[in-house]
């Protein structure tokens, strides 16, 4: 998800002008936790490269590098203020410190998975580094994950636009992107709270039969 104002015609315009520049400053300040439309920029990039006026492998190499970094900022960021900030959140709408613990709990055990594939889910993107700076996740796991994720990401994102743009409208590919994200946010949510509320069910059950 990103910045909705944002419109595809501007972000074609910065690519255009500003290039790999603004490939580079939109997926990283996206994966810092700003929302804005870094995938988007990187799609751009990646049909700019295959209209010419790019190169397909500076993109790539752009894309990766400011993923890899953004996340990183993320999740240092997470790190050393993130798990205060939570909490004042949940002060502010009344949630539990346990709760906010159960989710740091069930994150940390699904970390590196989220790291690696985050990025290719709206929302996750932007918090799977903070998040994983929250749950303490090693450096070295974190990294490890990020750059490998990084790759898949920025080679499947350019690559589809570098190719499948000269033959399907860029709006159109932008569109089947994002709504191929917010699937995969769908799936992520209903694989986390489905087996919450299944356990929450069955502790009612065995409260009720006691």
């Amino acid at each position: 998800m990103s910045l909705e104002f944002v419109s595809l015609e501007t972000i074609h315009f910065i690519a255009h002008k500003y290039g790999y520049l603004a490939i580079f400053l939109g997926i990283a300040l996206e994966n810092a936790g700003i929302p804005l439309p870094g995938e988007t920029v990187t799609l751009v990039g990646g049909f700019l490269a295959g209209n010419g006026e790019l190169t397909y492998w500076y993109v790539l190499g752009c894309a990766i590098i400011g993923a890899v970094f953004g996340d990183s900022c993320g999740y240092w960021i997470g790190k050393y203020g993130g798990w205060q900030f939570m909490l004042r959140l949940g002060q502010i709408f009344h949630i539990q410190e346990a709760k906010l613990i159960d989710v740091k709990n069930q994150f940390s055990q699904n970390a590196a998975k989220a790291v690696f594939f985050g990025r290719f889910v709206t929302l996750l993107r932007i918090f799977a580094g903070p998040l994983a700076g929250i749950a303490q996740m090693p450096y070295w796991k974190f990294l490890l994950c990020n750059v490998t994720g990084a790759t898949t990401w920025a080679f499947t994102i350019v690559s589809l636009s570098f190719f499948v743009g000269q033959a399907v409208p860029l709006e159109k590919l932008v569109s089947w992107v994002a709504k191929f994200g917010i699937g995969a946010l769908v799936l992520v949510v209903a694989g986390i709270f489905i087996p919450m509320w299944l356990e929450h069910l069955k502790q009612g059950s065995h409260k009720t039969d006691l």
